[in-house]
C-alpha cells in the first residue's frame, strides 16, 4: 500500500512537471529584437533553425555563425542552400561543425568553437521545445559565457495543445524526460558536457 502511494505521488509530480514544462515551451516567443553578441550558433535539426541563425548573422547580430551538428554527408553548398545565405556572407563568416551527434555534442562543439574564436557571448538558435535542454547543456559547457536564447517556433507542434495528437504528445513527453535526465545528472552526479579541447571537425 505504501509503495503504491509513493508511486502515485511520483506519477503526479512527474505529470505536474510535464504540464509546467509544456507551458514554458508554449510561452517561448521568437524575439523581434535581439542584442548583438560575439557569435551565433545554430543547433541543427530543422531548416528553420539554420535560416533563422543566418538571418541574425546577416543582420549583424554576431561576427560569425557556427552551425553545429551538420550531417557528415552534407556539403557546404547544401548547407548554404538550406540557410538561404548570400555567398559573400556565407563564405566569410560561417563555420560548420560535423562532430556533434546530440545536444551534449552540440554543447561541446560550441564551447570549443567559442573558445577558439575568443567569443564570450552567443545567440543560441534552436527549436522552442529544444531550447530548455540546449541552454542547460550550453551553460554547463560555457559557464562564463553570456547566452541569449533565440527559440524558433515548431510549426508541427502546438505547444499549447500538445496532448491532442499522438505526435505532439510523444515529442513533448520525450523532450521533458530528456530534460529531467539532465537535471538529475547535474543535481546528483555533477557530470556535464564541459570541454576545453580545441575545436575539431570544423569547416569554414
Amino acid at each position: 500500500m505504501r509503495s503504491a502511494t509513493i508511486l502515485a505521488l511520483v506519477v503526479v509530480i512527474w505529470a505536474v512537471g510535464l504540464l509546467a514544462f509544456a507551458g514554458r515551451i508554449d510561452r517561448l516567443e521568437t524575439p523581434d529584437e535581439v542584442t548583438p553578441a560575439d557569435g551565433v550558433v545554430a543547433l541543427t535539426g530543422s531548416a528553420d533553425r539554420i535560416s533563422a541563425a543566418m538571418k541574425l548573422l546577416e543582420d549583424g547580430k554576431g561576427k560569425r555563425l557556427l552551425i553545429s551538428g551538420v550531417n557528415r554527408v552534407a556539403s557546404p553548398a547544401d548547407i548554404r542552400g538550406v540557410a538561404k545565405a548570400t555567398r559573400r556572407v556565407y563564405d566569410c563568416c560561417v563555420d560548420l561543425g560535423f562532430s556533434a551527434t546530440d545536444t551534449v555534442g552540440n554543447a561541446r562543439e560550441t564551447a570549443a568553437w567559442a573558445r577558439a574564436k575568443g567569443f564570450h557571448s552567443l545567440i543560441v538558435v534552436t527549436s522552442d521545445f529544444h531550447m530548455p535542454r540546449a541552454m542547460l547543456e550550453l551553460h554547463e559547457a560555457l559557464p562564463d559565457a553570456a547566452l541569449t536564447p533565440y527559440p524558433v517556433k515548431t510549426t508541427e507542434l502546438d505547444a499549447g495543445r500538445w496532448w491532442r495528437t499522438a505526435v505532439g504528445a510523444r515529442r513533448m513527453t520525450l523532450e521533458y524526460c530528456k530534460y529531467l535526465v539532465i537535471l538529475a545528472r547535474e543535481g546528483l552526479l555533477g557530470l556535464g558536457p564541459r570541454s576545453h579541447a580545441a575545436p575539431s571537425n570544423l569547416a569554414a
